[in-house]
Formats: structure tokens, C-alpha cells, sequence
């Protein structure tokens, strides 16, 4: 299904979340658009994964409203997935437990995300970074219009969270959907999004990463270092990468 161009899939108006009283959003407001990019970062604490489940309907806000679109298809990458290793279960068979998964959907989203080789290996025998491609791959079975990742590469080297971010990247070119994402890993963030939220309990600052990274809330988070170094790197990395993560 195709919406028009700036449809907002989500949209979030003065959003407050507490637990026992104690405030974790405050006042959260924002759309995530058709085909857009969006990441979420901030310190911990900052609420970023609460703010993911309020946008997947998995938390109520206690005040303020999130709507979604109501046709909108959702995939979700969580931040911990946990497999059972006395369970002997292989790639293909734990891809064929999400619902509408047909094989040539898998054989066809393995290719694109290169794991084919990994199909008949055991789930606990994959490296962290073939596990966070068979997730992607699970999330993205039921053609989404939205793809959720909470810290997808937290569980990947420093060599694999570049790869996966290209091929985030050009899946979402591919397919067109929206992603939204929470990330730590800052310089490849600002490389390769259209939109941050930097989120510490409110929105201190939002907008393209070259607006962001030189926001005065932003500096008073990060630090002057890191906020020159990136308005440096953002501004100069302007090349595309391929799927395979080469550069165009």
C-alpha cells in the first residue's frame, strides 16, 4: 500500500509518561513522516525505549495522544532478544515463525541482507551481527511502512555497526518505508539520517543532523568536542552507500 508523499504515519501530541510519579517524557510531541529517516538519541535514562514503545502502542501515554496511521504496518527490531540454546533452533525456522513468512519472502530477504549462508545454522551458533541482520530480516517479512530498531547495533563490532547501518539505509530506500531508530553510535548517525530528535525526558532539539549537532542543547549533552567534531563530519560526508556498503 502507497500513501502519499509527507504522510504522517505517527504522530505524537504533548505526550507525558510517569512510572510510580515519577516523570520519564515530558511534553513530547513530533510525526514520523512517510519514507524518512528519523533517529533518536540522548543519555541514558533519557527515555529513548519508552518513547519507541509509546510510537508501537506497546505504553499509553498517561496524558497526550499518539494516533497512527490505521492501515500501518509495523516492524519491529527490540533491544534484547533472547533465544532459548537448548532449543536447536536454525535461522530459516525461527524467520518461518513470524506470521506471513513464506520461503521465498526468506530466500528473498536473505539474499538482500546476506545471511543465505546462515539459513540451516542454529541460531546461538550466528555472530552478533548475522543475529541483528536475521532480525531486521524478520521485521521486515511483512513489508512494513514503518521499521522500528531500538539500538540495532549494540551487539555488533565497530566494523559491522557501519555495514548495518548502509544496509539499513538501503533497505529503507528500497522498500520506502520510514525508519525510526534509537542510536548511540553518533558520527554514522549523522551520516546517514534526515531527521534527529535529541530526547533527555523533553525534545531538547530536533532537525537535520548538521542543524542539530551545532544546537547549543545539544553541545550541553555531548560536549563541546564531540558537537564540532560532527558539524565537521556531517557537513563533509556527503557520498551514498551501496547495499553491500560500499560507497556510490
Amino acid at each position: 500500500m502507497h500513501h502519499e508523499d509527507n504522510v504522517s504515519l505517527v504522530s505524537l501530541h504533548k505526550v507525558n509518561y510517569l512510572i510510580n510519579g515519577v516523570s520519564i517524557l515530558e511534553d513530547i510531541s513530533f510525526e514520523i513522516n512517510q519514507g524518512e529517516i528519523l533517529t533518536l538519541i540522548g543519555p541514558n535514562g533519557a527515555g529513548k525505549s519508552t518513547l519507541i514503545k509509546l510510537i508501537l502502542g506497546m505504553l499509553v501515554p498517561v496524558n497526550g495522544t499518539v494516533k497512527r496511521l490505521k492501515t500501518l504496518k509495523i516492524g519491529y527490531v527490540p533491544q534484547e532478544v533472547t533465544i532459548n540454546t537448548l532449543v536447536p533452533l536454525t535461522v530459516r525456522r525461527f524467520l518461518e515463525l513470524s506470521p506471513r513468512a513464506s520461503q521465498s519472502k526468506i530466500d528473498q530477504l536473505s539474499a538482500k541482507l546476506m545471511i543465505t549462508k546462515t539459513l540451516d545454522t542454529p541460531v546461538s551458533l550466528i555472530s552478533g551481527g548475522e543475529f541483528q541482520r536475521v532480525l531486521l530480516a524478520r521485521a521486515l517479512i511483512n513489508e512494513p511502512e514503518l521499521l522500528v530498531l531500538d539500538e540495532p547495533a549494540q551487539a555488533v563490532d565497530v566494523t559491522g555497526q557501519a555495514e548495518l547501518y548502509a544496509l539499513i539505509r538501503a533497505v529503507q530506500r528500497e522498500l520506502g518505508c520510514a525508519v525510526v531508530m534509537v542510536s548511540h553510535d553518533l558520527h554514522i548517525v549523522m551520516a546517514g539520517t534526515d531527521r534527529v530528535i535529541c530526547l533527555n525526558k523533553h525534545i531538547c532539539c530536533q532537525g537535520c543532523p548538521q542543524t542539530v549537532s551545532v544546537d547549543p542543547e545539544f553541545t550541553k549533552l555531548f560536549g563541546t568536542n564531540v558537537a564540532s567534531s560532527l558539524a565537521l563530519y556531517a557537513h563533509s560526508h556527503n557520498h551514498e552507500h551501496t547495499l553491500h556498503g560500499g560507497v556510490k
